[in-house]
């Protein structure tokens, strides 16, 4: 570190900076990386550019002995897969002080919604509406990971998809983009932090860029084919809104659009990412998603393909060992400048400035830290937390609350499970010391007043449980079933054409209610899934998706009313797979369905078009209600604002949580509109009996959009202000926007 430290201070005085980052685009370069790069060999600059993984054996992460040679020879300036301080201080050393220039590495890792205490799944804790929550669990994901060693996670994923048949729908926010920017500016800014160089942030990276989450047919991995229009209106603001809250790193994505692969899309990454959003990071492919674009047959080989991808404007490669293998050959042959090369490592080596390793490479290696950060009992009480606010209550007809000291008949192998509670990408998350539901049942309610019994499997079509589990019911007053997806049915390659419940377990639950016994459902699962049989057989169904860590206290918190149900569905549950995709923000056609009996409309002939649970909709122990809709005016001019009121009362008997939504819908446009469009929320706390004046402002960005001429901004003409509790359930005024 010391040969390094005087390398550049050397280099310093004697070679003036290029200033403004030379050819890599950036406002501000630290002195360092252009004093770098007059001295690095090629060699060492496609280093910097090369990203592999760690090879781990089943007693711990160990490092492939030949990735330890090329960090010495400066020839892998980064890790993923790899964490604890102790191990990755052994490999920064090896970088730092046994390679010429003394370079330190990133390390990363996909911390996606924690890394040692697991926080629900992001799609969960989206339907929380609460963005300063899902800022403090993303700090609290980052302090673990810094803690651990680690200095970049691949996270958060904002991808917009409205269809659940995708698996990947649990890593990301929803169906609406306007929520999904919310919650990327949240996310991004609770994992870097104000300052990156605080060792207990670690850097963001935006993904997948760009348009992952609509691959046809929900098939992860898919073609996309969309309009720009619809590109830029619906997928493209969750990416912007990360980078423009100071993303230093963004993920290319494995699709194509418009016909070229995301990692060789120069018109995606050189041109909107870098040129037009002015991105001041640096930009990673997917895990060798360079070597798949041959595949795509957008490239001839694995050299053409790097041509392609470095040309384009990605600066590392994810493990395919494509600029590792064949970049110095391409810039030889003249297929590659050295401009471009020195454009990317410019960008990788200025967010290791930014991140405080040049002047400490081990600042992400305090084993004192690391022993007093991690699973601490303040990020536990957190995953607890936002567990419970991201629980959604779908139906209740008073059978939820349970009483504590209620004969309860527990049912279910997921009600045992510790596993599935943590869901996908669980990063070095351990389950062997949580609780199952079953357990937090037990030490809630007394052991003695509760009758467990598997019944089914979560898959599989074995029945042989079903009479023990309906002696168990028999000796209960009440019910608890636990059912739903096997952890590894949601995330990454976990498309599913059938997004019923699995196996027989809803065969079970119909037996249960054949009883008479009231009884409450609660599912584990990271999609949304075809309930409407569960609907009819439970009593009450409580959505706790993947709830992490701390998951099971939060469901027993909200099963015996210790905490009450506030969580909204961010993503469109359906009736069947049929009507996917399925989504709020849909159109009017030509043939609107206003009367269900009439043939000739755009409807089916076997279902309502509606869904079994809207966007945004979610119950409570309380209940809600709407009135007084107002406008501080019929009409506004451009460039002005005007504001809706509306009064919302709790009618029930208990404090409860409300997040009142506002859509708009312009009437006619140069294109046309959706039907409705989620503008605004404010989420309140309204004691029994009171009532609240809630207040939100309309400016002309709320009423933009790309017209017909691909300008984005606003047209004269008449607009619909919906507020409500869902996006099904809104009372409706009008204004006119004027000159």
């Amino acid at each position: 570190m010391k040969r390094l430290i005087q390398i550049v201070l050397i280099s310093a005085i004697i070679i003036p900076s290029c200033g403004g980052g030379g050819n890599s685009g950036l406002k501000d370069v630290d002195p360092k990386v252009d004093s770098l790069l007059r001295i690095m060999t090629l060699d060492e600059k496609i280093g910097q550019m090369v990203l592999f993984t760690s090879d781990w054996d089943v007693t711990g992460p160990t490092i492939k002995e030949g990735y330890l040679d090329d960090i010495r020879s400066g020839r892998c300036g980064n890790i993923f897969n790899a964490y604890t301080t102790d191990y990755i201080r052994e490999i920064q050393r090896v970088a730092v002080e046994e390679s010429r220039l003394g370079i330190p590495l990133l390390f990363g890792y996909d911390v996606v919604h924690g890394h040692k205490t697991i926080f629900p799944v992001p799609l969960a804790e989206s339907c929380s509406w609460d963005l300063d929550l899902m800022r403090r669990t993303a700090s609290a994901s980052a302090a673990e990971a810094a803690a651990s060693g680690l200095n970049w996670t691949f996270a958060p994923m904002v991808d917009i998809s409205v269809d659940p048949r995708w698996g990947r729908v649990c890593e990301g926010a929803g169906e609406d983009p306007f929520l999904a920017s919310l919650i990327a500016d949240a996310r991004v800014k609770g994992f870097q932090g104000d300052d990156l160089s605080d060792p207990l942030t670690v850097l963001a990276c935006v993904k997948h860029f760009a348009a992952y989450g609509a691959p046809l047919a929900g098939r992860d991995y898919n073609t996309v084919d969309m309009s720009e229009r619809q590109f830029r209106e619906f997928y493209l603001p969750p990416y912007k809104a990360g980078v423009d809250a100071g993303a230093l790193s963004v993920m290319t994505s494995f699709n194509e659009y418009d016909g070229v692969p995301s990692t060789g899309n120069a018109y995606l990454i050189r041109t909107l990412l870098k040129k037009d959003w002015g991105f001041q990071g640096f930009v990673v492919t997917d895990y060798t998603s360079i070597n798949e674009m041959v595949h795509h047959g957008y490239a001839a080989s694995e050299a053409d393909a790097g041509v392609k991808a470095v040309n384009a404007g990605v600066d590392m490669d994810l493990q395919g060992e494509v600029y590792f293998n064949y970049l110095k050959g391409l810039v030889g042959a003249g297929f590659v400048s050295m401009r471009t090369i020195d454009h990317a490592v410019a960008r990788i080596l200025n967010v290791k400035a930014k991140l405080g390793l040049f002047d400490d490479p081990y600042r992400y290696c305090d084993s004192a830290r690391e022993a007093d950060v991690v699973e601490n009992q303040k990020i536990r009480s957190l995953s607890r937390e936002a567990a419970r606010k991201s629980m959604v209550l779908l139906k209740n007809d008073g059978t939820l609350p349970f009483d504590r000291g209620d004969r309860i008949a527990v049912i279910g192998e997921l009600a045992a499970s510790k596993r599935d509670l943590l869901g996908s990408w669980k990063a070095a998350g351990e389950w062997d010391q949580m609780k199952s539901i079953l357990d937090a049942v037990r030490e809630y309610n007394g052991a003695a007043n509760v009758f467990y019994a598997e019944g089914c499997k979560k898959m599989g079509t074995d029945r042989s449980g079903f009479g023990a589990a309906l002696e168990a019911v028999a000796q209960a007053d009440k019910v608890l079933m636990v059912i739903g997806e096997d952890w590894d049915w949601s995330g990454e390659a976990a498309s599913r054409t059938d997004i019923s419940v699995p196996g027989v377990q809803s065969e079970l639950l119909s037996m249960i209610a054949a009883t008479g016994k009231p009884v409450a459902v609660v599912l584990l699962n990271g999609r949304p899934l075809v309930l409407e049989k569960e609907n009819v057989d439970a009593d009450a169904l409580l959505e706790a998706w993947y709830p992490g860590t701390m998951g099971a206290d939060a469901v027993t918190d909200i099963l015996f009313g210790q905490y009450n149900p506030s969580g909204k569905l961010t993503m469109t549950f359906p009736r069947s797979v049929g009507q996917i995709p399925i989504f709020y923000y849909e159109k009017n056609t030509g043939r609107p369905i206003y009367l269900p009996s009439e043939k000739y409309k755009s409807r089916y002939l076997d279902s309502p078009n509606d869904p079994l649970y809207p966007f945004g909709y979610g119950l409570s122990y309380t209940t809600f209600s709407y009135s007084d809709l107002s406008l501080s005016s019929p009409k506004v001019k451009k460039g002005k604002t005007i504001e809706a009121t509306v009064t919302v009362t709790n009618t029930g008997k208990v404090t409860g949580e409300e997040t009142v939504q506002l859509y708009i819908r312009d009437l006619v446009g140069s294109v046309t509109r959706p039907v409705k469009l989620l503008k605004a929320f404010q989420k309140v706390a309204i004691p029994p009996g009171e009532s609240r004046k809630i207040t939100f402002t309309i400016d002309n960005d709320m009423l933009s959009f790309w017209r017909q001429d691909m300008t984005f901004g606003v047209e004269e003409g008449d607009f619909k202000v919906m507020v409500g509790g869902s996006s099904a359930d809104l009372l409706q005024a009008s204004f006119t926007l004027v000159p």
